[in-house]
């Protein structure tokens, strides 16, 4: 059986989106939903084959992260239970609501996040400190806006925690592991809904993200915690900006 042409080309994509993922606690679904919109692959199969593929790249993500220890448990449990439910009302909405529509508000609201991420990381000394409130509404929120839009879980929520002053660390190996049974509930829903997902791209997408997993939860381990706010920053800002330019033009 012949590949399809393009397939080494969504290995690769893969690989990158979920190295970047791993480490910065953000970028997969965004950089793969985009890619297959270009394609053109209307919004609601391209959420849905991301988040099958992510069933397996966020699996070995949070395997790894629990392997190099970068899990927050109670901050796991915050977010879980919340972001499986907005998870599960954002992919049986995405069938009803107009999520280009949506895409324009969150854009702009991720960009202020991506200014107050980068402002924080100016500081002279960055105490880390636990986060407990809103916790649980956040997860919500970043889960519901995943769903609708094929990504932003980790923009969303992790760019949240650090602008709060979670440790970095933490919040990227936690957010990554909720990921999981976040993406595991939106991929129910949209076998339910939608029926079937393009295959050989969840297949291309997945065999490159698992593959990078571990060296994501590596990574940040062994990265400076300022600079990587920085980059952080500079990636919500950039690809909000590229968001907002897409819908008002």
């Amino acid at each position: 059986m012949d590949l399809p042409p393009d397939f080494l080309l969504f290995v690769a994509i893969g690989f990158a989106a979920q190295l970047v993922d791993g480490a910065l606690g953000m970028a997969y679904g965004v950089t793969a939903s985009t890619l297959l919109i270009g394609f053109g692959v209307p919004p609601a199969v391209s959420s849905a084959t991301v988040h099958a593929a992510e069933c397996f790249t966020t699996g070995a993500s949070a395997i790894s992260h629990r392997a190099f220890g970068n899990i927050d448990r109670a901050l796991f449990r915050r977010l879980l239970l919340p972001g499986m439910l907005g998870a599960a009302i954002g992919a049986y909405a995405l069938g009803n609501i107009d999520g280009d529509a949506l895409k324009p508000w969150i854009a702009g609201y991720l960009a202020v996040m991506g200014v107050l991420i980068l402002a924080k990381s100016m500081h002279k000394v960055i105490v880390p400190r636990e986060v407990v409130r809103h916790v649980p509404a956040l997860g919500f929120f970043g889960a519901l806006m995943d769903a609708i839009g094929g990504g932003g879980w980790g923009p969303i929520v992790a760019s949240n925690l650090l602008m709060r002053g979670h440790e970095f660390r933490l919040t990227v190996g936690s957010v990554n592991a909720v990921e999981f049974f976040v993406t595991m509930t939106a991929s129910a829903v949209f076998l339910l809904t939608l029926g079937t997902f393009h295959l050989w791209m969840v297949a291309a997408l997945a065999i490159g993200g698992v593959a990078a997993a571990p060296f994501g939860a590596w990574l940040v381990r062994h990265i400076n915690a300022r600079l990587m706010m920085r980059v952080v920053g500079l990636l919500v800002i950039g690809l909000s900006l590229r968001t907002l330019y897409q819908a008002l033009s």
